[in-house]
């Protein structure tokens, strides 16, 4: 799948501004973003790219800021070689989990040590949304369990869920990049309990998990909901994050009226993270 990289410049530098703009684009099919020093960079599967519905949501954008923007459109490259080039850093989450790739050198040894050669420059464990993902699956015990990983990008998650024990984890997800590069990850970590598909929610009729991840974005988790719900036993846990705090009313809303009730959620930078179980 190609993607399009939308460049975005204003004046006004605050960071309330790049999150409102993030998280209003989010809304129009806008999967991921990165706050640059001129604004902030946005990016969308070409094929659900309109011009029209985005000039339009530029227009109609709540807050008084001068606006410019360049479109890209993103090469089909390795896009490990673009990390390694602009120093792509090992993380460590809560000091148990340390995420780095391959061409990272004297790592610390921690309890839980994973590779990521990434081919997008997302699902690293850098961004808000992974590393509350992480830091969730870290306390965990999946011994036994099956997890489904929706949108697994790099499949960090999927591997660390095998690491900590789950007996048999699903990774799904709509970009063929992001299914080649996981099952070479997958590799990487020598992990043989992740299979891998390319596809949406479709793909989980008649299937069921213990445990559903789900870090994707506001309107994909609001449509999938159903379909996680039908997958999930009574006593069922349902991870999601890729949504801001103030979204989390209407997923709460919409969770509600498919048996699931949420357990609690924590925040970073105003990114969410929510569990909740299936009654």
């Amino acid at each position: 799948m190609r993607y399009l990289a939308i460049h975005l410049r204003f004046d006004n530098k605050e960071d309330f501004v790049a999150d409102v703009l993030a998280d209003y684009l989010g809304k129009i099919g806008f999967e991921s973003f990165v706050t640059t020093d001129e604004g902030l960079d946005a990016y969308i599967p070409e094929k659900n790219f309109s011009e029209q519905e985005f000039e339009t949501a530029l227009k109609r954008f709540p807050l008084d800021v001068a606006m410019s923007y360049v479109a890209e459109e993103m090469e089909d490259k390795n896009w490990n070689e673009e990390w390694e080039k602009h120093f792509f850093e090992p993380i460590t989450i809560d000091n148990e989990c340390i995420i780095h790739s391959s061409f990272h050198k004297d790592i610390p040894k921690l309890k839980y040590n994973i590779i990521i050669d990434p081919k997008m420059a997302f699902g690293t464990g850098h961004h808000e949304t992974t590393s509350l993902m992480v830091s969730e699956i870290l306390k965990m015990d999946l011994t036994g369990k099956s997890v489904l990983d929706m949108g697994c990008g790099t499949s960090v998650l999927a591997i660390l869920a095998s690491l900590k024990g789950a007996e048999s984890i699903t990774a799904i997800d709509i970009d063929e990049w992001c299914v080649r590069n996981s099952l070479e990850n997958i590799a990487l970590n020598d992990v043989n309990n992740i299979r891998v598909l390319l596809g949406d929610a479709s793909l989980l009729t008649g299937q069921h998990f213990d445990v559903i991840i789900a870090n994707i974005n506001r309107n994909i988790l609001l449509n999938d909901m159903e379909k996680y719900s039908a997958c999930l036993p009574a006593g069922g846990e349902l991870f999601m994050s890729g949504f801001y705090t103030e979204d989390l009313p209407v997923i709460e809303s919409k969770a509600a009226a498919y048996g699931l009730k949420t357990d609690y959620f924590n925040r970073k930078n105003n990114w969410t993270v929510v569990k909740m179980t299936k009654h």
